[in-house]
């Protein structure tokens, strides 16, 4: 009962929210063009607040082409008007020096290219590559890091087996998905992540939060049957190194209790997957070697990083506490938004090498 009234809170608030952007944008829009506000202007206003709301619903109940096309077209309006209402927040200051239609002609441009080259940028795989030195390892292995790759209704099977194709040409020893496989936007399907059954290299998956949203019951099965070796708050060993998967949550001292129970042995090399990239510090503190984390995808459009710092001080790339590093994956794919502005949707390739 109180996750409904978790989700129901949550809804309210976010639709407020989107309500009050929506209403600002178009309401500063149509002062600038003379673009009467009847009846229609609140219709459109409307449906634009609540268009993410409902085909979510409708596209993982009546799953088509159709369908489809509206969510993609409610998920990316959702960034465009996160980027409308920092162009109309400029507008307030730029039509002072210039004539209003000319200004708002301007920040409507910006914000189109804006939104096109997002849309681009965020189709690309880029490669980081990490080098991590562990003491105690006995030979060098190439791993490769996914995280929230985010498969649904707008990244399907052509993006997955993108990923696939990519990872089996870097030729890894072993890779590591970090979480949010599954997107939630779509219905769940056998074949979903039947892709993944091409990677050469043994596989191992820890759980994220939108694998919670959609049931484990549901989601591990389908992990499971594409190949993958889910770990849940247990460890497993690959040559000498110690894996370890820990489930997301939020929960305070939620690490702290299950890395304890999954019997690791701090005297031998490590890797910890670990979907939220929290509790670092106790992890290194505990002998982690390294940890392996993402879910924040690094803000994905700017300046929402800056939102996302509210909560999570380390959101992209590399970080290290006494003999420990924090790898935290901007993410392989996007949520919402199908859209990539200061960020990169990336692939990270992590040598590890003994400690000399």
């Amino acid at each position: 009962m109180s996750r409904i009234i978790q989700m129901i809170t949550f809804l309210s608030i976010a639709l407020a929210v989107f309500l009050s952007m929506n209403y600002y944008v178009l309401y500063r829009i149509s002062s600038v063009f003379g673009i009467q506000r009847n009846k229609w202007f609140y219709v459109v206003l409307i449906l634009l607040s609540t268009s993410l709301i409902f085909t979510t619903w409708i596209e993982k109940t009546y799953s088509n082409s159709f369908t489809k096309a509206l969510y993609a077209f409610s998920a990316t309006w959702l960034g465009a008007v996160f980027l409308l209402l920092i162009g109309m927040i400029l507008f307030e200051i730029i039509k002072l020096f210039i004539a209003p239609k000319i200004a708002m002609i301007g920040i409507l441009t910006v914000v189109f290219l804006l939104i096109v080259g997002g849309i681009i940028n965020a189709s690309m795989l880029t490669i980081k590559h990490l080098d991590v030195e562990i003491e105690g390892l006995k030979e060098p292995i190439k791993a490769v890091q996914l995280s929230d790759v985010h498969i649904g209704s707008i990244r399907g099977n052509d993006f997955l087996k993108r990923i696939v194709n990519t990872t089996n040409e870097i030729n890894p020893d072993v890779v590591f998905v970090t979480g949010d496989l599954v997107d939630g936007s779509a219905p769940l399907t056998e074949n979903m992540f039947k892709e993944l059954k091409d990677l050469k290299a043994p596989t191992y998956f820890s759980v994220g939060n939108h694998e919670q949203y959609e049931g484990l019951a549901e989601v591990l099965p389908k992990v499971k049957k594409s190949g993958l070796k889910i770990l849940q708050n247990n460890k497993t060993m690959f040559k000498d190194l110690q894996i370890i998967g820990v489930d997301f949550s939020e929960t305070k001292g939620y690490l702290e209790k299950e890395l304890y129970n999954t019997g690791y042995e701090k005297d031998k090399p490590s890797v910890l997957l670990f979907h939220a990239p929290d509790s670092f510090e106790y992890a290194a503190k505990q002998g982690i070697d390294l940890m392996l984390s993402g879910h924040t995808h690094g803000g994905q459009i700017w300046p929402f990083n800056l939102l996302v710092r509210l909560r999570y001080s380390k959101i992209k790339g590399d970080y290290h506490y006494l003999n420990s590093t924090l790898h935290v994956s901007a993410g392989t794919g996007t949520w919402g938004p199908p859209m990539r502005i200061g960020t990169r949707s990336e692939i990270t390739v992590i040598n590890l090498i003994s400690k000399k």
